[in-house]
């Protein structure tokens, strides 16, 4: 197992920090170790106080772990003040560590100073030049640059300038781009554009410190720049995407997103199983549609049609029941795999669909259930989502949802040209949709 070092300091809230540091390290399958540069009281609001280490216990904390366990790649976060960066540098040079990624943490979003103007000065004169790689965002570039940095030529230059000061790979990161959330690497000869989509949450602290950590793990565990890189943005976009509401603030980057989804996978299956004899148990024959139905089920924090499972050839009808051709697998139905990803967009804990027969009666008996419902119509949909392959569904249930505080049971539509209408059942797990139907088929 590679052995990752993280020297930053704690964050007493969790999301940051040494704590987001050594989470990562250790998702990512490497033996995380950490020093303590400061600690501080802080939580989804901002920070209340930070209580600075003696740099002759960072020392010792620094030969504890590097004389003994060694590591194999290095992150370097929060460093408080130049007697720190110096302590720093002092131990990079003498226990010649070479992967050293180098995250020059200077503000808050709060807009509290976590590194002071001498130690700012130390990084960039003796840390920028034993870095292997350093991570920094628009305004971290834009101080080390003396420039402020608006859009991606400015962050050419800026990569630029940072190389020039000694880092053999700059990483500049464009999240707060206007437009498009694009990080640039540079290697001193090409630039390389990391392209994500922009992710509409508050929930993000934490982010330049997760990024940062996966950087290093994967560059210790000896993937090349690029795939440490690529591998890294996979990481934090799906730790931002399914950020955690906690707290009142901005709340924590989701790091058990990706792990999540592929532990899941047998019991995704069993779930399915489970809710398919259950409705085999009631007759809803008379709910199926003409192009007969399918339950979908997806892992946590799915964003692909593969991430979502179902039966494949759909669920049949078969007189008063219905009959299946195979056990649930992923990607079997794109028609309620689109449903559920669109969902999981507006609340990741509903993670189940299915789709039932569109009559204004099955309309009435869901709201005489209690049933809440929303609908939307195909006439108003744009015309290039009506060329693009599976992009209809998903831009009818992101507009009915846009907006809403409550997550729907149903989601309906009275169909289009060439489109049947359809009524779909919406829930937190296959056997909560699975009720919901019951009910329905039993209600007159």
């Amino acid at each position: 197992m590679k052995r990752i070092l993280t020297i930053a300091a704690s964050d007493s809230g969790g999301g940051a920090g040494i704590q987001a540091d050594v989470k990562t390290i250790t998702l990512l399958g490497a033996y995380g170790m950490s020093v303590i540069t400061a600690v501080t009281a802080q939580n989804t609001r901002g920070i209340k106080g930070i209580q600075e280490i003696p740099v002759e216990f960072i020392d010792l904390q620094l030969d504890a772990v590097l004389s003994d366990i060694g590591a194999d790649a290095v992150k370097t976060g929060m460093l408080v003040n130049a007697q720190v960066v110096r302590a720093v540098v002092r131990k990079i040079r003498q226990y010649r560590l070479e992967k050293v990624v180098v995250d020059p943490v200077m503000l808050a979003k709060s807009g509290d100073q976590l590194l002071n103007e001498e130690g700012r000065i130390f990084l960039k004169k003796e840390l920028i030049p034993l870095a292997y790689f350093i991570t920094p965002n628009l305004l971290e570039a834009s101080i080390l640059c003396r420039q402020r940095i608006l859009d991606l030529e400015g962050m050419k230059e800026a990569a630029r300038l940072i190389k020039q000061m000694g880092a053999q790979y700059v990483l500049i990161k464009g999240g707060h781009l206007k437009r498009k959330a694009i990080d640039l690497l540079f290697d001193g000869k090409e630039f390389f554009e990391f392209s994500s989509e922009k992710i509409k949450t508050k929930n993000t602290h934490g982010t330049g410190c997760i990024l940062s950590a996966a950087i290093a793990t994967f560059l210790g565990q000896d993937f090349s720049v690029h795939e440490a890189v690529k591998k890294a943005k996979l990481f934090i976009t799906d730790a931002i995407r399914f950020g955690l509401n906690l707290g009142t603030g901005n709340g924590p980057a989701n790091l058990y997103a990706a792990i999540g989804r592929e532990m899941e996978e047998d019991k995704i299956v069993k779930e399915l199983k489970v809710a398919l004899k259950r409705l085999k148990s009631a007759n809803i024959g008379n709910l199926i549609p003409e192009v007969q139905t399918n339950l979908g089920f997806a892992l946590p924090a799915a964003t692909t049609l593969d991430q979502v499972f179902a039966f494949p050839g759909r669920i049949m009808r078969f007189k008063d029941s219905f009959t299946t051709l195979a056990d649930p697998e992923p990607g079997a139905s794109r028609h309620i795999a689109s449903v559920i990803l669109a969902v999981m967009k507006y609340n990741p804990e509903f993670r189940s669909a299915m789709n039932i027969r569109f009559d204004p009666d099955i309309l009435s008996r869901c709201k005489r259930l209690g049933f809440s419902a929303i609908g939307f119509n195909r006439e108003d949909e744009p015309k290039r989502t009506k060329t693009k392959e599976g992009a209809s569904l998903r831009w009818g249930v992101e507009k009915v949802l846009e907006g809403k505080k409550r997550m729907p049971d149903i989601i309906y539509d009275r169909g289009g040209m060439g489109k049947e209408p359809m009524i779909r059942v919406i829930g937190r797990t296959p056997l909560d949709v699975a009720e919901k139907i019951i009910k329905i088929a039993g209600e007159r």
